[in-house]
């Protein structure tokens, strides 16, 4: 998926709203768990119950790699079923890769190829060969971390060397690679303050944005200050979304939760570009 395609997925469906997929057996409704694939259940009933709210589907591959094979098998049904089902759908192995040049490329081959994942998330600490080989395939996209949500981000990210913040440097070293227009960059929603400054680096690069809701970040803040022309925010929502509930109308109050953030943001879209 192109970004223009992506970018016409957004205007269509007047949302930007990414659906984390990250299944915790034991937090999905009990009687999922007498089917025979208790994971791929759940995600297919979430999906078909916010598909045409959401612009895009996160796997969390720690919550499959966790159930070992089986979670795998259950990651890969999952894949499929978006891109058979709804191949509009932009989607996103979270998997936060990154490592010497030829074991990068496995990776790659491994989500871009075999999974046909549209994007990867990757660290960018081992430096240009590690993220080089998944900015080789086109029509593909690497998410680079930039700047998180988690506690332990102040540790490393906004060290000042050389009078610059650390996360500032990687961006703009970033933009010198090979391929550098297929990245885009996670920037958590509890950095709001931030991104003005992240904006003047990578004005045109989609962000992806972790931290609305359960972990307290604002949609409104991220928007005013992240939002570029073309949009260029994917705003992601796991728990809030998929553990809306955890009996048996747990679709229904999934898709509940979806659409008050997709209204929110058709509301955002319509002041800012009057779509």
């Amino acid at each position: 998926m192109t970004t223009q395609q992506l970018h016409e997925q957004i205007l269509l469906k007047k949302s930007f709203l990414c659906v984390g997929l990250d299944v915790d057996l034991t937090k999905i409704p009990e009687h999922l768990l007498e089917t025979e694939d208790p994971i791929f259940e759940f995600n297919k009933v979430i999906i078909d119950a916010t598909h045409d709210l959401a612009i895009a589907y996160k796997p969390n591959t720690a919550f499959y790699e966790a159930y070992g094979i089986k979670g795998w098998l259950s990651l890969q049904k999952t894949i499929n079923y978006i891109n058979e089902k709804y191949p509009d759908i932009f989607t996103i192995a979270d998997a936060k890769r990154g490592d010497i040049g030829n074991t990068s490329s496995m990776y790659a081959k491994a989500f871009f190829e075999d999974l046909k994942f549209d994007s990867v998330t990757v660290a960018p600490y081992m430096g240009k060969d590690s993220v080089e080989p998944f900015l080789a395939f086109e029509n593909k996209h690497t998410i680079m971390l930039a700047l998180t949500s988690n506690e332990g981000a102040f540790d490393f990210q906004t060290l000042i060397t050389n009078g610059t913040e650390l996360y500032k440097q990687v961006l703009e070293t970033s933009k010198t690679w090979k391929n550098s227009e297929n990245l885009m960059y996670v920037v958590g929603a509890t950095k709001a303050e931030y991104f003005t400054e992240i904006r003047k680096i990578v004005p045109d690069s989609f962000l992806l944005v972790p931290g609305v809701g359960a972990q307290g970040g604002s949609l409104s803040e991220v928007c005013k200050y992240g939002m570029n022309n073309k949009i260029g925010l994917l705003i992601n929502s796991s728990r809030a979304i998929i553990y809306a509930s955890k009996g048996t109308d747990f679709a229904e109050k999934a898709r509940e939760e979806a659409l008050k953030m997709q209204q929110e943001m058709e509301e955002i879209m319509s002041l800012k570009f009057k779509v």
